[in-house]
């Protein structure tokens, strides 16, 4: 089996984690297409007698850290949101954060998380946990849930609330997820694609992005119909059924690069946006 056959399974996810990572689509998609350039320049550099993925990620990562190609990450001139971005990922320390990502988002075990950050068992799990308690002390903020199932809008809904974010609206179609957030203004959406009267969850976004800017979460079944290269794409993608870590960690890294959101131990003007 040929490199590229032995990783073309594993780029969509490699694309979602290097975004979740970057905190933009073109500079996630900036550094793994520089992977995918070093292995092609040096085939010898994707040790194939490894696990597959764990030889991918462990690449992805060493190119990241050795390559400014993301501006959004390694340019000192930030934009507004690039310096809430860095703002916020100074919050959180880095290789825990990666652990953390590798682990909740990507599913890899302690033992694969060992290996694609080259340290001990238990210093990998020293960093998950680690990251999971400077987690749950971070951003906090307001959330609309746009989800047509009354089960899942309510699991999410405790989650949220578990992790100290407040719900202001849940909405079951189009037409009520833009009337909710038009009432309300929150700092975080989380996104059915399909719902109940038959509209994209997309579309809703796409229209109540038209009037502010807002972090989005999208969750479905059928990930790979997302992440396919092809604008428009989100950036933040959780896959049903989720997992309670995995969508603790898409939140709290949707959060990190957004400007508007505040700490929890931050204080908060009455009435002010979040």
């Amino acid at each position: 089996m040929s490199i590229s056959q032995a990783i073309s399974s594993h780029i969509p996810y490699l694309r979602r984690f290097s975004r979740a990572l970057t905190g933009s689509q073109a500079g996630g998609d900036a550094y793994v297409l520089a992977t995918l350039e070093a292995i092609v320049a040096d085939p010898a550099s994707f040790n194939e007698s490894d696990d597959v993925r764990t030889a991918l990620y462990r690449l992805f990562l060493e190119v990241w850290g050795s390559m400014p190609v993301n501006d959004h990450v390694d340019d000192v001139g930030f934009s507004g949101d690039e310096v809430g971005a860095q703002r916020n990922l100074e919050a959180i320390t880095l290789r825990p954060r990666i652990a953390f990502l590798l682990a909740a988002l990507e599913g890899f075990d302690t033992s694969e998380v060992a290996r694609t950050l080259d340290c001990s068992h238990d210093e990998a799990a020293a960093l998950i946990d680690a990251a999971g308690k400077e987690i749950a002390n971070q951003i906090r903020t307001d959330v609309v849930i746009i989800e047509d199932e009354p089960f899942i809008a309510l699991d999410l809904q405790t989650l949220v609330e578990e992790q100290g974010h407040r719900v202001i609206g849940v909405a079951r179609t189009h037409r009520e997820a833009v009337e909710s957030v038009s009432r309300e203004r929150p700092g975080l959406i989380l996104a059915d694609i399909q719902l109940a009267d038959g509209s994209s969850g997309l579309e809703a976004v796409n229209e109540i992005l038209g009037s502010f800017s807002v972090p989005v979460i999208f969750i479905t079944a059928y990930p790979e119909r997302f992440l396919t290269g092809t604008p428009p794409e989100p950036a933040f993608l959780i896959t049903k059924p989720f997992g309670v870590d995995s969508l603790k960690a898409v939140i709290s890294q949707a959060l990190f690069f957004d400007r508007k959101s505040h700490r929890k131990d931050e204080p908060q003007a009455k009435g002010a946006l979040v």
